[in-house]
């Protein structure tokens, strides 16, 4: 049983690694950035999209992919921002695949964007295994889950390009030492990114805009190209 059971994971993983190529394709056809966000459930990842695109939506035209598992709360969130939104209803699925948001890259059109953040469900674990074709993946841990999650979960950690540690203003509060782990995160992951920040007082924000802004360098050969907004 268990060959047969790798077997059918590897043919999974394979189809899906070949439609996220297909998707990188064809956002670099068109110098659109897409940076997947993945963290457990009330982590934050809404409350960091919608600062991000109060900073950031007169630098870039940005649109969002956002995966509904159940409540279409964080989603509505988003759009009543007037930007872009596409919600996919994963179907009781406990991640997103490339299949999925190539359906979804379809429904925008790419020639009028800059970035495109696809919020994935919230789960550590089979979301680590699923490339989307996103350019930069981040994930994100808030200071009340604590320091252990990548000692728990490491996978997500070693494919994430950044590490986002979400309510450091609750630092005083819990026992949360963050000097260990981003020596921890170093260790399993040197060249990711350690990015502590508070969604709610901002501090830190600055250090992701930032990195925001060298990934579409990179992704642009070396230039900022602002959105025509």
């Amino acid at each position: 049983m268990t060959p047969r059971m790798l077997d059918v994971k590897q043919s999974i993983l394979g189809v899906n690694a070949a439609a996220a190529q297909m998707n990188r394709k064809l956002l670099d056809s068109h110098r659109v950035l897409m940076i997947s966000l993945t963290s457990s459930p009330g982590s934050g990842k809404t409350s960091l999209l919608m600062r991000t695109i109060e900073r950031l939506r007169e630098r870039y035209r940005i649109a969002v992919v956002e995966a509904i598992a159940g409540s279409s709360i964080d989603a509505d969130l988003i759009a009543g921002q007037n930007i872009p939104t596409v919600q996919i209803h994963a179907s009781g699925a406990c991640h997103l695949d490339a299949a999925m948001i190539r359906k979804g890259l379809a429904e925008l059109d790419l020639h009028q964007l800059d970035l495109v953040f696809v919020e994935n469900i919230g789960n550590l674990v089979c979301t680590a295994d699923f490339d989307l074709g996103a350019h930069k993946n981040a994930v994100i841990l808030s200071v009340p889950e604590g320091d252990d999650k990548p000692r728990k979960h490491p996978m997500i950690f070693l494919k994430s390009d950044a590490v986002l540690v979400s309510k450091i203003d609750v630092l005083p509060w819990f026992d949360f030492n963050l000097n260990a782990f981003s020596e921890v995160i170093s260790d399993l992951n040197p060249a990711a990114k350690i990015l502590p920040f508070s969604a709610r007082t901002g501090e830190g924000m600055d250090g992701w805009f930032a990195w925001i802004r060298q990934s579409k360098e990179e992704l642009n050969g070396g230039k900022d190209l602002q959105g025509a907004v």
